[in-house]
């Protein structure tokens, strides 16, 4: 991590921040396991600084059975109540049932369509959208394809993937790159 290379403002110094714009954020993702965890950690987000989902992220992993969506599409209410007292995630009783009800959808859609990364990628033709944005501002908050995409997941079941929720989903999973032109990233 060079503090000398111009990145996105966005990121800060924040070394966490940094590390996920320098290393994640906005590279095309194509690993179905990985595409799964995101998903449901942007949806965990909601209403939140990522930041935060950043810095829980390693406890989610533990507690969310690696992002297993077999083992968590299984859990029993149970198990949603043993995950609400656990300080390392956000407690939030509708995001922690999002999870398993996500799951349980994710493995639906999976089964249907073959591979979820095949189909998410049929969005954008297998090849991500490169934006030319210049400033924060002219990134938007969602988008007419983000908009078709959660509509997709909604009807496959899912919830909290919502059209903002799902662009910056797409952002993260490089879908998209956002990374403003004066980004060291897109030179």
């Amino acid at each position: 991590m060079s503090a000398d290379l111009d990145r996105c403002p966005w990121c800060g110094d924040d070394p966490i921040y940094v590390a996920y714009h320098d290393d994640e954020w906005g590279k095309p993702l194509r690993d179905e396991h990985r595409l799964f965890e995101l998903l449901l950690l942007e949806g965990a987000q909601a209403g939140l600084s990522w930041i935060t989902v950043l810095k829980k992220r390693p406890a989610y992993r533990e507690l969310y059975d690696g992002f297993d969506a077999q083992k968590m599409a299984r859990w029993t209410d149970r198990r949603i109540e043993k995950l609400l007292t656990e300080p390392g995630i956000i407690r939030n009783r509708l995001k922690v049932e999002s999870a398993r009800r996500n799951a349980r959808a994710y493995l639906d859609l999976v089964e249907r369509k073959g591979s979820f990364a095949d189909w998410l990628w049929d969005f954008v033709d297998g090849e991500p959208i490169v934006n030319e944005f210049k400033t924060m501002a002219e990134v938007p908050a969602e988008t007419d394809l983000s908009r078709t995409i959660s509509k997709e997941l909604k009807r496959a079941g899912m919830n909290f993937v919502g059209p903002t929720i799902l662009y910056a989903y797409m952002q993260s999973a490089g879908l998209v790159d956002d990374h403003l032109v004066s980004c060291y990233l897109r030179n």
